[in-house]
């Protein structure tokens, strides 16, 4: 299936195309990027019932009628495999960016430096003139000399560069060019490397502004400015439809912009580079070449925000300047310097593990003990060098000091006894309590069932007087959540995380502008990327308590980052591992799909319904007719309760197709508000990343009226083609973090290539009572579960984690 990003509502793929221009630019149209996927022609699975498709899973398959779950299928096991965190990155066209990490950025060797005392003190010269303690004096203090000389040097934060040679050097030189305001030289830029400074004490910082408490739109352009835009736009060929966007994101003089540096128009959404080539092509004329050096610093930029997109918070430089030759620009090297240069991309230079000390030097006669030798001849640290956008880079930066903060800030003795409530807890809750007693930093894992122990945790806290509150990623995981606290418990207990830190639910914020709370529990920690967790720590007050619980085979952020995968990999603080088990046949299902193993289940509840499917075509109609008729009928689900899951947008079973044939079914209409009619069910996304299922209830000149989660919205007319689809179907990272009585899962046969086992994970594990899988993949769905895990993201977390926060005893 031809996919689209999951992780926005029209993403462009997160990583560079395989297939780019290797030429000068050509051709091509300059209108904007968008529009539905054709996908590739739909291969059905074969005939028959489900367990001969190998797809391992038990339960029934569905009659040939297709009326409801019915019958018992047989199944296979399938292959076990090594389970990992879930992966957000983008389906769509091209991964270079992913698939080029694997090199080391940096050069870590060891330069030999000259040893001023160790040469052979003897010759009969030497020997006349000095005594032999004469001797020995002289050369201890040889000896003392060059050991302050190499911790002097140690010390300093930029001389270490000085060992450096080739390469290394040239990245330094041209860093520090950069820093002092000057031109870099023009060196082979394949390595770049800027020392980071050691992190100062974490102090308080003012407090961000959380996104969602933002205007969902920046404030129109003046008229005059999209103006000239759209005249600009218009002699070049391009669509004047883009002015708006343009004048908004280039501002006052948008136009002169332009005209200056037509590839700035890669910074409207959904441009892609053929377009920008296009559009400057008509703009310079013969002037117009791939190695133009605006060109290469605007696709260096636009490459590390699709790497953004697939979820990298910075790349390596060799995959960034293969991506740059992809792109057709002829000296990468020179346009990812120039990038630096002018501030658009950032380099830096992480200091990796530290490597076992190098083997003790021959000491000089009668020198200090050769242990002392040996520490001070030790190989010089290894170097990571990345490039990533300012944004991102002080995103993950922040969040590697406010983690420090947190848990450096807790009282040893705070007066509050929590043996108590350890006591009278059990199991993992009990070990839960006892590890948020004596640590800042804690954190949970588990599935469904284990959202019982955070609810423990935050009741017996607000038992002992502490102000704890528990944010969830959406307002059902919030519902669910709250079902959990006993019945006093007050509502803002239990939050989203963004009401949260936009101050709409929860307890507020102090004079200092930090939350007013004690301690906080993040549910669904894993759809934590680094900007909102970078607010979430510095929103603490000193002396807070945080723990971060989640599900870690779930798929990972829509945003940048894996933050609380990169934690659990730190291990910088305790971890508590629930040993609640999911119940029922569908737990079962997914406990085994997290470790790699897709298994037969007894299911006499008609919990899991196999539906085989030939083509495309076949799974709209069944899964029509499962939502509408089948499991209504036979399971007491209703349609508003049933959740359909497609692994994209576009295609011929993605959110599009299928959300056209169930609005004709269950809620047909005109469409006369923007597509939309009153009784349809809606996604609404109100910031890149979340999506809160609702309904539309009607429209009016303010905008798009809906319900969501029990609150009424208005959507401005603007902004609803961007933010607003219909909600029938959704994708798996639009459906994490909530669960419905009833979830069908479509495979068609083409969407096999972007299987995956957290991807199957998620999407299974959204279900609570009953499950029905639509299954055209025949044999790719066991494979992806027990051979495909995340795709990887490289981000710098655990690296500055390492400096700041020593890994937990």
């Amino acid at each position: 299936m031809s996919t689209e990003p999951e992780t926005t509502e029209d993403a462009e793929p997160g990583t560079p195309d395989t297939g780019a221009e290797t030429t000068a630019p050509e051709g091509g149209t300059a209108s904007a990027a968008g529009g539905g996927d054709t996908g590739a022609p739909d291969t059905g699975g074969a005939d028959g019932p489900a367990g001969a498709a190998g797809s391992g899973v038990g339960g029934g398959t569905a009659g040939a009628d297709g009326d409801g779950p019915a019958g018992d299928g047989p199944a296979g096991d399938g292959p076990a495999g090594d389970g990992e965190d879930g992966s957000a990155g983008a389906a769509g066209d091209g991964d270079v960016v992913a698939g080029a990490e694997g090199g080391e950025g940096g050069e870590g060797g060891e330069a030999a430096g000259g040893d001023a005392a160790g040469g052979d003190a003897g010759g009969d010269k030497a020997a006349g003139e000095l005594s032999e303690a004469e001797a020995e004096l002289l050369a201890q203090r040889l000896e003392r000399e060059r050991i302050e000389r190499r911790k002097a040097e140690k010390k300093a934060p930029i001389d270490s560069g000085a060992k450096l040679s080739g390469t290394a050097a040239d990245l330094l030189a041209a860093v520090r060019a950069v820093e002092s305001g000057q031109k870099p030289p023009q060196t082979v830029f394949s390595e770049p490397a800027a020392p980071r400074r050691p992190a100062p004490e974490p102090v308080r910082r003012p407090q961000p502004v959380p996104a969602e408490a933002a205007p969902p739109a920046p404030a129109p352009a003046p008229a005059e400015t999209v103006a000239a835009v759209a005249r600009l736009l218009a002699d070049a060929g391009a669509p004047e439809a883009l002015a708006p966007q343009a004048a908004t994101a280039l501002g006052e003089g948008a136009a002169e912009v332009l005209r200056a540096d037509p590839w700035q128009l890669l910074r409207i959404t959904g441009v892609r580079p053929e377009q920008a080539d296009t559009f400057a092509r008509a703009l310079l004329g013969p002037d117009c070449g791939p190695g133009d050096e605006r060109r290469g610093r605007a696709l260096t930029g636009w490459l590390l925000e699709q790497a953004a997109v697939a979820g990298h918070t910075a790349l390596e430089p060799a995959a960034l300047t293969a991506a740059l030759a992809q792109r057709g620009v002829p000296d990468p090297d020179a346009a990812l310097q120039s990038a630096i240069a002018e501030g658009e991309a950032l380099a830096f230079q992480d200091a990796l593990d530290e490597p076992p000390a190098a083997a003790a030097a021959p000491a000089a006669p009668g020198a200090a003990a050769g242990a002392e030798e040996g520490d001070e001849e030790e190989a010089e640290r290894p170097v990571r060098v990345l490039i990533g956008l300012e944004r991102y880079a002080l995103a993950e930066e922040s969040l590697a000091d406010g983690l420090a903060r947190v848990v450096n800030s807790l009282a040893k003795d705070d007066g509050v006894d929590w043996a108590p409530a350890a006591a009278s807890a059990s199991g993992s809750a009990a070990e839960l309590i006892r590890a948020v007693a004596g640590h800042g930093l804690v954190l949970h894992t588990g599935g469904e069932a284990a959202r019982a122990e955070p609810a423990a945790l935050v009741a017996a806290a607000r038992a002992l007087g502490l102000r704890a509150v528990a944010a969830c990623h959406t307002p059902d995981g919030r519902r669910r959540f709250a079902a959990l606290l006993p019945e006093d418990a007050a509502p803002e207990a239990a939050v989203t995380l963004a009401g949260l830190l936009s101050g709409a639910e929860g307890p507020g914020r102090d004079a200092d502008g930090a939350l007013a709370l004690d301690l906080l529990v993040v549910l669904d920690a894993p759809q934590l990327d680094v900007e909102s967790a970078a607010m979430v720590v510095e929103s603490l007050p000193d002396g807070a308590r945080l723990v971060l619980s989640g599900d870690p085979a779930v798929l990972w952020s829509a945003g940048p980052g894996r933050v609380f995968a990169d934690l659990l990999a730190a291990r910088t603080c305790p971890q508590v591992a629930s040993r609640t088990p999911d119940p029922g046949p569908l737990g079962e299902l997914v406990s085994g799909i997290g470790v790699g193993e897709l298994n037969q289940v007894d299911a006499p509840g008609k919990e899991l319904v196999i539906v085989p499917v030939r083509d495309a075509g076949e799974a709209v109609h069944r899964t029509v007719q499962l939502v509408a008729d089948s499991v209504p009928r036979a399971l007491g689900v209703p349609a508003e309760q049933t959740v359909v899951i497609t692994p994209g947008h576009g295609g011929a079973a993605g959110t599009r197709a299928l959300n056209a044939a169930l609005k004709e079914r269950l809620n047909p209409g005109p469409g006369r508000f923007g597509g939309f009619d009153p009784g349809d069910r809606i996604a609404y996304s109100p910031a890149p990343g979340r999506t809160v299922p609702g309904q539309v209830t009607g429209a009016d000149a303010d905008g798009l009226h809906l319900t969501c989660a029990g609150a009424p919205v208005v959507v401005p007319r603007e902004r609803v083609e961007q933010s607003v689809r219909h909600g029938w179907a959704l994708t798996a990272h639009q459906a994490v973090g909530s669960r419905w009585p009833a979830a069908v899962v479509v495979l068609p046969g083409d969407a096999a290539q972007v299987l995956s086992r957290p991807w199957v994970y998620t999407a299974f594990g959204r279900a609570e009572r009953h499950l029905s899988v639509v299954h055209g993949v025949e044999q790719a769905l066991p494979r992806a579960v027990a051979e495909v895990p995340p795709k990887p993201r490289t981000t710098r977390l655990p690296v500055l984690l390492r400096g700041q926060v020593p890994p937990a005893g």
